[in-house]
């Protein structure tokens, strides 16, 4: 057994019990598996929204399928394997990846307009990891990537580049720690299919991701002086201060608004938009997606005097500096961050 979650006694008990039709203790199996299989379809799909449609349908037929399991493995293997599945099925309505602006176009230099949204479900969704309860370390001895580098943006985005059985067998061996054969039952192939994808889906995500991942960052810079940036970041935007805030940034910057597809590169070029007067007075407070420090801010609406839900900007840190800044135009997300959506002024 090559995960985290083992199959305990009690875990045997609640699963006797569930097959015996005690709707409670399918509830409780359901509690405790929740976490985990929502941040396995996230990676899977890289949206909230289809995670969470992923998750209901899992525990469904798992529900249904609950006399077909034999118990030669784990609770935790199989509950992953229905949500795999569940996973591809959505994919394959939807086979393209989802993505972030800088994928889609070259960059703007300019305060232009930004036209139209693109509303179909072409981007990747930010991942209240904090709210949900995404842990610490790795889910297994045999996994390659910590459990909050497997849900930080760059890895989210780089798993999308990958074809859907791929991106499966990547997650299940070096997220999960599956062993291959734990992964080739779960895909209904063999182990050698199993290795093979492996093999193509590690060289692609290693080309995509930076040499140093956010986590590895974070803890090398420390909490205290993270704390110092984002809370410096917060107050240049508001004072619409740019030099400040072109001091926070990497030379080479990126930031980004989906469902805008328009994205700016160079710290001057990005700071000169703190500087935009048609932009709405704002106010922000400091949150968490991704794995990643986070900023969500509120823009004033001048009927009510009060700052509504904007944009939720995931921040991603090259070394002391800020190197990427997605703000999500994506109000409807706070509650899901546990953020109000409103600020009296």
């Amino acid at each position: 057994m090559a995960i985290a979650t083992t199959h305990t006694r009690r875990g045997a008990e609640l699963l006797d019990a569930a097959r015996a039709g005690d709707e409670n203790a399918f509830a409780q199996i359901v509690e405790d598996y929740r976490t985990e299989v929502h941040a396995h379809c996230y990676r899977m799909l890289g949206s909230l929204h289809d995670a969470e449609d992923a998750l209901q349908e899992t525990f469904l037929r798992a529900w249904r399928g609950l006399g077909g399991f034999n118990g030669r493995s784990a609770l935790g293997t199989w509950l992953y394997r229905i949500a795999t599945n569940a996973c591809l099925d959505v994919i394959a309505r939807r086979p393209r990846g989802r993505a972030l602006p800088i994928d889609r176009g070259p960059a703007s230099t300019s305060r232009a307009d930004l036209g139209q949204p693109l509303v179909e479900s072409v981007w990747v969704e930010p991942y209240p990891d904090e709210a949900l309860g995404v842990v610490d370390g790795y889910a297994a001895p045999d996994a390659r990537y910590e459990q909050r580098e497997a849900v930080e943006l760059a890895f989210i985005v780089a798993l999308q580049h990958l074809p859907a059985r791929q991106r499966a067998v990547l997650i299940m061996r070096d997220v999960l720690g599956f062993s291959a054969r734990e992964a080739s039952e779960s895909l209904d192939t063999s182990v050698a299919s199993v290795n093979s994808a492996l093999q193509r889906a590690r060289k692609t995500v290693d080309e995509r991701l930076p040499e140093r991942s956010q986590q590895a960052t974070l803890r090398a810079l420390g909490d205290e002086r993270v704390t110092e940036l984002v809370t410096a970041y917060v107050d240049a935007w508001a004072r619409r201060d740019v030099e400040a805030v072109a001091a926070l940034l990497a030379e080479d910057a990126v930031f980004s608004m989906p469902p805008w597809s328009i994205w700016w590169r160079g710290r001057e070029t990005i700071a000169r938009l703190a500087a935009n007067e048609s932009c709405a007075e704002s106010r922000s407070v400091a949150t968490r997606a991704n794995g990643q420090p986070a900023v969500a801010s509120y823009a004033l609406d001048p009927r009510t005097e009060r700052f509504v839900a904007a944009a939720i900007g995931v921040l991603t840190l090259d070394g002391p500096r800020i190197g990427e800044v997605t703000a999500f135009v994506a109000p409807q997300m706070f509650p899901r961050f546990g953020l109000p959506e409103e600020l009296v002024a």
